[in-house]
């Protein structure tokens, strides 16, 4: 389809590279010669369209030629082509990583970040792509997993609601431009290394014309004092300077110059108070002891009966107890294995539990007390899935759903009796009525009241119910004014999706909190390898609170309508609309470079901190230092800043009064505005 519409570069179109298959490598040894014989298929296939462009296979060694392998990975400086002859190529830069249900917020810093990048130019790279570069969200039912969610924020330079997520994007945005001007000597110069001891190397790229340099300190907790070329350097630990004309520090991916913005929730004007309606999701009695879509001796795989076109599955059998029967005993219980994310149980219509994977956990067994009746019993489990296995060798086959075996165990004096179900004859019924019947639909509203017909339930605004399972909710709202951000605060919900609209803008779990252990209140320590607990936040707090509401899925005008449904049970009456703005800017310049602050589209108001000289802390939590400049820095900033949306100051003696000599350091201004 490319080649017919002329986009690939041979033809004088936009596309430069092209992939097939995806991190295969990670996998192709579970499937032994098969998994060869796949990949040398894929590479013959992809070759036969004769492109004009390279083919790349990411993350798989031992790529088929012509296809170039590539790196996936926070760091690719130590990667090594298998082929000598292939270019260093990193297909992905993981700028932080995604989010869990129940797990904490994860945390990449910048310096980390730029870090990694210089690196990766220093040891001989040609190609380097972010992902993320932009966050986004999974809307809908689009988020993979298990338990993968809503946010794919994956804390990226551009954040999930288009913001600037600074400092990443500023102090990425100033490397590049260094590097975009190095890039003659980067592309076509010789390369040779210089050994400067304590783990530190000097690279030098040169032709004819100039040279360009970098200066790499890989120790991740001593700082360098460094003569290159007879002029001494101080390089930060696990940090690179980039010297474009092999002479002047431009640019150490440890120092940022860059504002840090610290995104708030915007409640102004107050939101409204929502007035909701809502409705059951079923007529217990008519589900529960209802007919399904298809009828099964045994159990069936949760993803085969539903196609993963709905995250429920009820899974239904009936059970005769006659007086007789020795397994009748008020002393029962039902015991379940399962792998479903939750699973919810009912017997005759009563709910007797759920239970929710945590730790990631996804084979288990159910286990609570039920009492049978004699006669015909109604066993109904709800298996609910949220998101399927994405990767993995042969993880489309992982088991979903309730695999069994589904077993009452009566206990009738010391006898131990059981009755496996699992055989039973099971009727399945996909979905749940609510997403049949398009209840987030803006047209589903109906009339107010309770009326019953046969088993169709009207909405109500009578007493709004709470903690109430299996319920929907809907509600009119205005639109925020302005152009910022839109985002819907959920707290106090349990588990559901929620649409705008009729659109749906993904599954929420509020109710479910990370861990309380792994965070620390101190500033992260970016020094040493990245991993996806490192720096995490959050800890103890709900995974996701706010969900992200494009404009374009509002009117301006009028009202728009919000739809819940409730699967665990919640409180709906605390959800507020809200916009993301910048509500404080912040900034820690090195001397001798110029700081740029701004509240993006919001005058700066106010100065809560300014210090030049020697200042500590982070963002929040500034201190003045030992040392200061003559003048009062907070007016200086003032003067330049406030009523402005933004403001662009040099870090110098000249410009803030001269100062003690701070101990021979390197003199800082740290600055704190309000917007």
């Amino acid at each position: 389809m490319m080649k017919e519409e002329n986009l690939f570069a041979s033809q004088g179109g936009p596309i430069i590279l092209a992939q097939i298959e995806n991190e295969y490598g990670n996998v192709i040894s579970s499937y032994g010669a098969e998994g060869k014989a796949y990949i040398d298929w894929c590479a013959n296939m992809a070759n036969s369209l004769d492109i004009g462009v390279p083919w790349l296979m990411c993350q798989q060694p031992n790529a088929p030629e012509p296809m170039i392998e590539t790196c996936n990975g926070f760091y690719c400086d130590q990667y090594k082509p298998t082929n000598p002859s292939s270019p260093k190529m990193w297909t992905e830069n993981w700028t932080g990583w995604y989010k869990n249900w129940g797990g904490k917020h994860p945390y990449r810093t910048a310096e980390d970040l730029a870090y990694s990048v210089a690196r990766f130019f220093q040891t001989g790279g040609t190609f380097q792509n972010y992902y993320m570069y932009h966050g986004g969200t999974n809307f809908g039912r689009v988020a993979g997993g298990p338990y993968i969610t809503t946010s794919y924020d994956y804390h990226a330079p551009l954040d999930e609601y288009g913001n600037l997520n600074q400092p990443k994007w500023g102090h990425l945005k100033q490397l590049h431009t260094l590097l975009k001007s190095m890039e003659k000597p980067l592309t076509y110069g010789n390369i040779s290394t210089i050994d400067l001891g304590n783990s530190v190397t000097a690279t030098v790229y040169s032709t004819k014309e100039r040279s360009s340099c970098f200066i790499g300190n890989v120790n991740a907790t001593a700082d360098a004092f460094v003569n290159f070329k007879g002029k001494n350097y101080n390089v930060p630990a696990w940090s690179v300077s980039v010297l474009p004309d092999c002479n002047k520090d431009a640019y150490n991916t440890a120092r940022v110059n860059t504002q840090t913005s610290i995104m708030t929730e915007d409640s102004r004007p107050e939101p409204e108070k929502l007035k909701w309606t809502w409705k059951p999701e079923f007529a217990r009695k008519a589900i529960l002891k209802g007919s399904g879509d298809r009828i099964s001796k045994g159990l069936v795989d949760q993803k085969d009966v539903t196609n993963d076109a709905t995250d429920y599955l009820w899974y239904m059998t009936r059970l005769h107890v006659d007086k007789k029967d020795p397994i009748w005993s008020r002393n029962m219980t039902l015991r379940v294995h399962s792998n479903a994310h939750v699973l919810h149980a009912y017997v005759n219509g009563k709910y007797v539990g759920h239970q929710i994977v945590k730790d990631n956990n996804f084979d288990y067994r159910f286990e609570k007390k039920v009492n049978l009746v004699h006669g015909t019993n109604h066993i109904s489990l709800l298996s609910v899935s949220v998101g399927l296995k994405i990767n993995g060798p042969f993880f489309p086959s992982s088991p979903t759903g309730i695999n069994g075996p589904v077993k009452l165990v009566g206990y009738n004096g010391e006898e131990t009796v059981e009755k496996d179900l699992s055989e039973h004859q099971w009727d399945y019924k996909i979905g749940l009525n609510g997403f049949n019947h398009k209840l987030f639909s803006t047209k589903s509203i109906g009339h107010h009241h309770t009326k019953t017909v046969g088993h169709h339930i009207k909405w109500s605004n009578e007493k709004l119910p709470a903690d109430r399972m299996l319920t929907w909710y809907k509600a009119k709202f205005k639109a925020p004014l302005g152009k910022d951000p839109v985002i819907v605060d959920l707290n106090g919900l349990g588990k559901g999706e929620a649409w705008i609209n009729g659109q749906s803008i993904g599954r929420y779990w509020p109710s479910f909190n990370s861990s309380d252990d792994g965070c620390t209140d101190d500033e992260c320590d970016y020094r040493g390898e990245y991993g996806s607990d490192k720096c995490a936040f959050m800890c103890g707090k709900p995974t996701q609170r706010w969900y992200h509401v494009p404009r374009s899925f509002l009117k301006e005008s009028g009202h728009n309508t919000i739809t819940l449904f409730e699967e665990m049970g919640g409180d709906p009456s605390n959800v507020k609309f809200k916009t993301v703005v910048v509500g404080t800017a912040c900034v820690r310049g090195h001397e001798h470079n110029k700081v740029e602050l701004s509240c993006k589209d919001r005058p700066i108001s106010a100065v809560k901190f300014a210090s030049f000289g020697n200042p500590s802390g982070h963002c929040g939590a500034f201190a003045v230092g030992t040392c200061q400049g003559a003048k009062d820095a907070a007016k200086v900033v003032a003067q330049e800043c406030v009523g402005k949306l933004n403001c662009t100051m040099d870090v110098s003696s000249h410009k803030f009064g001269s100062t003690l000599d701070c101990e021979g350091f390197p003199k800082r201004l740290f600055v704190e505005l309000e917007c």
